[in-house]
């Protein structure tokens, strides 16, 4: 077996209008299909990485909280590669959006930051 890449992470909502309007208007990824689905009472909607990748964002009555933030067992976080990580950072502040200090990675030497989606799901910019 050869994995090429990730193909997609597939994120639940609490408010899924709220989650839609962030990960569109605030990170800009683009709408690749939305639907809704009536025998789950349940939307998803497909948006477009620069990369090929997606992430899909779903609707469900009553999902469970985040157990732990963020050292739960399971994904830990989700992390972006840009181009500068403090423009990134600061465009974020600009819509809101509270953004950690900058740090270093000790093994890499690169930047790195991490913010909270609407549901505090822990995402991270990490310099290219």
């Amino acid at each position: 077996m050869i994995l090429e890449s990730i193909h997609h992470v597939a994120i639940i909502c609490s408010d899924y209008q709220r989650s839609k309007a962030f990960y569109t208007g605030i990170l800009g990824l683009r709408v690749i299909a939305e639907n809704y689905r009536e025998s789950r009472d349940s939307y998803k909607i497909d948006l477009a990485l620069p990369n090929g990748g997606q992430i899909e964002l779903f609707s469900f009555r009553e999902p469970p909280p985040r157990a732990s933030n963020p050292e739960a067992q399971g994904l830990r976080h989700l992390a972006f590669v840009v181009t500068s990580v403090e423009a990134s950072a600061e465009e974020l502040r600009l819509c809101g959006v509270e953004v950690e200090p900058i740090r270093v990675d000790e093994f890499t030497g690169k930047k790195f930051t991490f913010f909270k989606d609407p549901d505090g799901l822990p995402l991270e910019l990490y310099e290219k």
